[in-house]
C-alpha cells in the first residue's frame, strides 16, 4: 500500500516525461534499501541480539516517519490537498471506471507477466535451487541473490530511460524482457547436469530485469487514466505480478512434492526442471493478454482521436502502446 501512495505522490509532483524513471528511482530505492535492511542488519543480530536489533530497526522506521510527516506532501495544487476523502460509491465508480479502460488492463497484464519469475526467485524458490538442485554453497548462492538485487538497481534507471525516449514502444520493451526471461531459463533448464557458474550469474543478471519491467505497467495506468483515478488504475496494476507470483510459488511446491523421488530428503535437479517449467504456463498467459489489450488499447485511442477530430485523419494507433 505505501508503493501505490508513493506513485501517486510521483504523478502529482513531476511531469509526466519524468515519471517513468522516477518511479523506476522509487523502485530502485526501495531495492537499495532491502540491501541495508538485510546485511548491516544481520551483522547487528549476530553481534549485538534479536532485541537491539529490532528496536535499531524501528527507531529508523520511526525515524523516516516523522521525516514523511514533517516534509512530504500529497500534491502540489491545493485543490486537490482541499479535496474531501470519497466516499465508498466514489470509489467503487473509479475502480469501475479505471477497469474499463482497456490500458489499465494492458498495465495489470505486463505486470503480471514481468514480475512473477524474479520475485518467486529472490523471495522464495532461488535459494533452495541454487542449493539443493545446482549444488552450489550457502554463500555463493546468497552472493548471486545480491548480485541480482545489485543489477536490479543498474536495470530500472535503463528501462525507465527507455520508457521515456520510447513511450510508443514500451509494449515491446515488456515483451522483450519476457522472452529474455524465458529464454534464459530454456538455457538453464535444458543444460546437461549442473549448471556453470557463469550461466548462473547470466540467469540472476536477467532476472534483475523483471521488477523495473513490471513496472512499466504503472506508466499504463497513468498514461490511460485521468488524474482522478490513476490510484485505482495503479492498485489493480499491482495486482497482475503478485497474483501470477502467488500461483508460481504454490505450484513449484506441489510441483517438487511430486517430482521428488521417493525416500528423498530434498527435490533433485530434475524436480526443479520440472518445477520452474510451469512458468512457460503463465508466461504464455500473459503475453497473449499483452497482446490482447494492446490492441484494445489501439482501438480506443484510435476512436477517442476520431470522436476528437472527425475530419482529420486519426494518429497512427499502432503506435500508442
Amino acid at each position: 500500500m505505501t508503493f501505490i501512495s508513493v506513485l501517486r505522490i510521483v504523478a502529482f509532483w513531476f511531469p509526466g516525461r519524468r515519471n517513468p524513471m522516477l518511479v523506476q528511482l522509487t523502485c530502485t530505492l526501495g531495492q537499495f534499501g532491502a540491501i541495508l535492511g538485510a546485511v548491516p542488519l544481520v551483522a547487528l543480530l549476530h553481534r549485538a541480539g534479536w532485541t537491539p536489533a529490532f528496536l535499531v530497526a524501528a527507531a529508523l522506521g520511526a525515524t523516516v516517519l516523522t521525516m514523511v510527516v514533517a516534509a512530504v506532501r500529497d500534491t502540489p495544487h491545493r485543490e486537490h490537498a482541499a479535496a474531501p476523502a470519497p466516499d465508498l460509491a466514489t470509489v467503487r465508480r473509479e475502480l469501475a471506471a479505471a477497469w474499463a479502460q482497456p490500458g489499465t488492463r494492458l498495465g495489470l497484464w505486463t505486470h503480471f507477466v514481468t514480475q512473477f519469475s524474479g520475485s518467486v526467485f529472490a523471495l522464495l524458490w532461488g535459494y533452495p535451487f541454487l542449493v539443493q538442485g545446482q549444488g552450489m554453497s550457502p554463500t555463493a548462492a546468497a552472493s548471486l541473490l545480491t548480485l541480482m538485487t545489485l543489477s536490479g538497481l543498474l536495470a530500472g534507471p535503463l528501462i525507465a530511460h527507455l520508457c521515456a525516449r520510447h513511450p510508443f514502444r514500451r509494449s515491446v520493451l515488456v515483451l522483450t524482457v519476457t522472452a529474455a526471461t524465458a529464454a534464459i531459463w530454456a538455457v538453464v533448464l535444458a543444460w546437461p547436469g549442473r549448471a556453470p557458474g557463469w550461466l548462473l550469474v547470466v540467469l540472476v543478471v536477467v532476472l534483475a530485469a523483471n521488477g523495473p519491467g513490471s513496472a512499466i505497467g504503472f506508466d499504463y495506468a497513468r498514461t490511460f487514466n485521468p488524474a482522478s483515478r490513476i490510484s485505482s488504475a495503479t492498485g489493480i496494476v499491482n495486482v497482475g505480478g503478485f497474483a501470477a507470483s502467488i500461483v508460481l510459488v504454490l505450484a513449484v511446491g506441489v510441483v517438487l512434492d511430486l517430482a521428488t523421488p521417493a525416500g528423498h530428503a530434498a527435490p533433485d535437479l530434475a524436480a526443479f526442471r520440472w518445477a520452474f517449467a510451469v512458468q512457460y504456463v503463465l508466461w504464455a498467459l500473459g503475453a497473449v493478454q499483452v497482446l490482447r489489450y494492446r490492441n484494445a488499447a489501439r482501438r480506443h485511442l484510435a476512436d477517442l482521436a476520431r470522436d476528437a477530430a472527425p475530419v482529420t485523419p486519426p494518429a497512427p494507433a499502432h503506435r500508442l502502446a
